[in-house]
């Protein structure tokens, strides 16, 4: 049975998607909780698991308005672990914002620079 894992956002954390039956994953909202390592541990998890499987797809949207710097570490781990994967070139990262939020565009910007393999499409609204 492929896994699944659905959070509704709050305040300070994302709404979080896990599809695997899709080969899917979605964070969207803002990120700024206390402790980002413990909210994202089952993602981080799954994501490793499933990097280690044999796919012919995975998308990422990622669609967050703001996020902190222990947000930002984490998801450059998750971005250069799917980069590394043997897989990578079967990946899509989708990274969603508005033309107005320069920070984030910048850290996309940034987060492109990094990845070798991976297909990383930056996307403004």
């Amino acid at each position: 049975m492929a896994f699944r894992l659905e959070r509704q956002k709050t305040g300070s954390t994302p709404y979080v998607l896990i599809d695997e039956e899709s080969n899917y994953l979605k964070l969207e909202g803002e990120s700024f909780h206390e402790n980002v390592a413990e909210f994202f541990k089952d993602v981080s998890y799954w994501l490793c698991d499933f990097l280690k499987t044999d796919f012919d797809r995975f998308t990422f949207d990622c669609e967050l308005s703001y996020f902190n710097s222990s947000t930002a570490k984490l998801l450059l781990n998750m971005l250069m672990d799917m980069d590394a994967s043997p897989h990578a070139k079967n990946i899509v990262v989708n990274w969603i914002t508005t033309e107005d939020n320069d920070i984030i565009i910048e850290c996309g910007e940034d987060f492109q620079e990094d990845l070798d393999a991976l297909q990383f499409n930056l996307t403004i609204k």
